[in-house]
């Protein structure tokens, strides 16, 4: 799995996890679905990712996008 894909896939869980955190838990659970959603639209324009960084340095194998 690429890069890009496992960045997807972890993006996608955090945004359900907090979804489901923020209808069970607290409200307060939705800052961590902005910090996400703002972090993809960054890296769209940037280029930067952080866990793209991470991921890297683990030896994952790169997409087309980071």
């Amino acid at each position: 799995m690429s890069i890009d894909r496992m960045i997807f896939a972890f993006a996608g869980a955090v945004i359900l996890i907090s979804v489901f955190l923020t209808q069970y838990h607290s409200v307060n659970w939705m800052w961590l679905t902005v910090f996400v959603g703002a972090n993809l639209f960054q890296s769209a324009f940037t280029r930067f990712c952080p866990l793209a960084s991470i991921l890297k340095a683990f030896g994952a194998k790169p997409g087309q996008a980071f």
